[in-house]
């Protein structure tokens, strides 16, 4: 699933609430600003490559701050766009790899940013991170069965992901209940403590459904409000 494409210094960025993207991630997009409208047009005609970075919600509280971005994103690559009669488009963004915020260089007529591409590290030998994945998909299809969770082609698809840190993104992009572990994983370049906290949480959200269906008693989902 490698994908090699030289990352320019500079991109245009979305920045986008609750949102952690990652690379080899699908990112489903309805364009309709009409900042981002012409976002779209001018990366079509280029690379078609855009980052898309998390808002930073605790500086966006500032007054001086505009739409500030986590410094940790992504960059994808589109690999589909349908535009509407409306003049807005759907498309999907394919991540190809973590970078670093360094610098934004405008907000107009769209945020344009400097990066900084980061590498991974391995972090632990092969066999250890393997283990950790292993057990990564045991925790995902323990969490599935006890939230009755309907997330089959994603879990699926995993299967056929042996790479440890393309599992680790890919699961934790669709799967992680909490946008903050989501984007403190992003910002993780050990791909051995990438595991390990994904690993943490998912332990911590199935104590979470079991506790809540413990409370909830035998009561059907209908009525769990009179309970």
């Amino acid at each position: 699933m490698e994908i090699e494409i030289t990352l320019p210094e500079e991109v245009p960025v979305m920045t986008l609430p609750n949102v952690a993207f990652f690379p080899q991630a699908l990112l489903p997009l309805h364009i309709f600003e009409p900042r981002y409208r012409q976002m779209l047009k001018d990366v079509l005609a280029s690379d078609r490559l855009f980052a898309v970075a998390g808002l930073n919600s605790r500086l966006a509280e500032a007054p001086d701050r505009f739409e500030p971005p986590h410094r940790v994103a992504s960059i994808g690559i589109i690999r589909a766009c349908q535009k509407n009669e409306n003049g807005t488009s759907n498309l999907i963004l394919q991540g190809i790899a973590r970078i670093e915020v360094v610098k934004i260089l405008a907000d107009k007529p769209y945020r344009r940013i400097r990066i900084r591409a980061l590498a991974s590290d391995p972090g632990a030998a092969t066999d250890e991170n393997q283990r950790l994945r292993l057990e990564l998909a045991r925790l995902l299809a323990l969490k599935r069965k006890f939230a009755a969770d309907s997330s089959t082609e994603i879990t699926e698809f995993l299967k056929t992901v042996d790479d440890p840190e393309t599992f680790v993104d890919i699961a934790a992009f669709n799967l992680c209940d909490s946008p903050s572990i989501k984007q403190k994983l992003l910002e993780t370049l050990d791909v051995h403590s990438r595991l390990q906290l994904f690993t943490r949480q998912l332990l911590a959200e199935i104590e979470s459904i079991k506790l809540r269906r413990k409370l909830e008693g035998g009561l059907s989902d209908d009525m769990i409000s009179n309970n």
